[in-house]
């Protein structure tokens, strides 16, 4: 269970961090639309894993491998925002969530079902 400290750090660090997106992301990964989804920090507020969505793009590892490589300069344009929230800047790692591509597929084999099932009872 995560501490009220940590939710709140996660917190500020999600709502900031999709800003920090919107004013640096074109530059980094063009086209794409990626927002953040969820943010876990770690008990001792050393290391913020954060969750994209990536939509838009036909290769979404090459857009994480781009946020990946301008950690630096995303780091460096959050710790900006959020430097009277926090003491201490966690490090960043990014990973893909690929939650709702998996909602769609599953909504996808229901409605193959509910197709396949009105045809059936139509015979």
């Amino acid at each position: 269970m995560a501490s009220k400290r940590q939710l709140q750090t996660a917190e500020v660090i999600k709502r900031h961090f999709g800003s920090v997106l919107l004013s640096e992301g074109s530059y980094i990964y063009g086209d794409a639309f990626v927002t953040v989804t969820q943010v876990i920090i770690t008990p001792d507020i050393s290391e913020a894993k954060i969750y994209l969505s990536i939509y838009n793009t036909s290769n979404k590892e090459a857009v994480l491998a781009n946020v990946r490589r301008s950690v630096s300069i995303l780091k460096k344009s959050l710790s900006h925002r959020i430097r009277n929230h926090v003491r201490r800047i966690p490090s960043l790692s990014f990973y893909n969530d690929d939650t709702l591509d998996e909602m769609e597929k599953v909504d996808a084999l229901f409605n193959k079902l509910r197709r396949n099932n009105l045809m059936g009872e139509e015979e």
